[in-house]
């Protein structure tokens, strides 16, 4: 009995958020508001701490790695995305594909990282602030970054590489609007028990060793906090991490939520509902949290827009 050949796949067919078509143009005009808003407001951060002096602190300096990480990231995946809501056949070559899932994985494992540098520095400012400036110095805060990247460069290319080794065979259409890890090894027709033990090593590690230290940074500031006598004090230190707080919370709380499939039928709408959160979401709010609760980045934001009025004043003649 002859054997059929296997086909490979050179190209996946991305079903996109949802197919009812009523939900196409409504879901397409709020994702590309979402992805402008992003953008600017990713853009507006980056120059606000670039051009002003007084924001060239460590804690501003690891803010502009986590916004620079936001804007690359919404464009990874939000332009095919919002392709998805206009084209019945959302195509995706496989090589754009695992190029997809390589820079979804970098920009996720690096922020991961950087909130966790962010933690320290907080950790670090509150608990002991006289050697905040010995201990956070330029050279260490560039070793963190430089360390975050190289770590989620080295996780990225484990987890493509893992991907490249598998088969896909006759089913080609991927029910997300992204290449995903769980989504691409749904679809293999070879066997991916070592690349879901690897992909599961690697995340783990990632959100563990993130989430220890961050347990632990606050940990030490809330001991910190409680021995303070001065309501001043207080005042100060929860403004400082409120911001972080909130950022952290809202990236991982979606991050596991989108991992922690429940058994009913409604899962994957819920997987798809919990990855926009922290794709789309959390990318657009992190500008407006660190701005609107930021008097640093406020006074920025005036002292830049007044030079911009400034140079727009047309000169007076004598």
């Amino acid at each position: 009995m002859a054997v059929e050949n296997v086909s490979s796949v050179t190209q996946f067919i991305l079903m996109g958020l949802t197919d009812r078509p009523e939900l196409q143009l409504p879901l397409f005009f709020l994702f590309l508001v979402n992805f402008v808003v992003t953008v600017v407001g990713n853009l507006i951060l980056l120059n606000l701490i670039c051009l002003n002096s007084h924001l060239h602190t460590p804690m501003y300096f690891f803010l502009l790695n986590l916004s620079f990480i936001d804007l690359c990231y919404s464009f990874v995946f939000t332009p095919k995305m919002l392709m998805s809501f206009n084209s019945e056949r959302n195509i995706i070559s496989f090589t754009g594909c695992m190029a997809q899932l390589f820079f979804l994985c970098f920009f996720v494992s690096s922020e991961c990282y950087v909130l966790t540098a962010m933690a320290y520095d907080r950790c670090v400012a509150i608990c002991k602030p006289l050697l905040y400036t010995v201990t956070m110095s330029p050279q260490v805060c560039s070793l963190l970054m430089y360390g975050s990247y190289v770590m989620g460069f080295a996780g990225a290319m484990t987890h493509t590489g893992c991907m490249i080794r598998l088969t896909f065979c006759d089913s080609n259409i991927i029910n997300h609007y992204m290449c995903d890890i769980l989504p691409l090894l749904q679809l293999s027709c070879s066997s991916s028990y070592a690349s879901e033990l690897v992909a599961s090593i690697i995340v783990g590690t990632v959100v563990i060793f993130s989430s220890v230290i961050i347990c632990i940074s606050y940990v030490l500031i809330l001991f910190n906090i409680l021995q303070m006598s001065s309501a001043t004090g207080w005042s100060k230190a929860f403004s400082t991490c409120g911001s972080h707080l909130i950022t952290v919370g809202l990236f991982y709380g979606s991050g596991l939520l989108t991992h922690i499939k429940p058994t009913s039928a409604g899962s994957l709408g819920q997987e798809k509902f919990f990855s926009v959160l922290y794709t789309n979401v959390v990318p657009m709010l992190n500008p407006l949290i660190y701005s609107l609760r930021n008097k640093d980045m406020k006074l920025a934001l005036k002292k830049t827009l007044q030079k911009i009025t400034n140079r727009a004043e047309p000169a007076v003649l004598p």
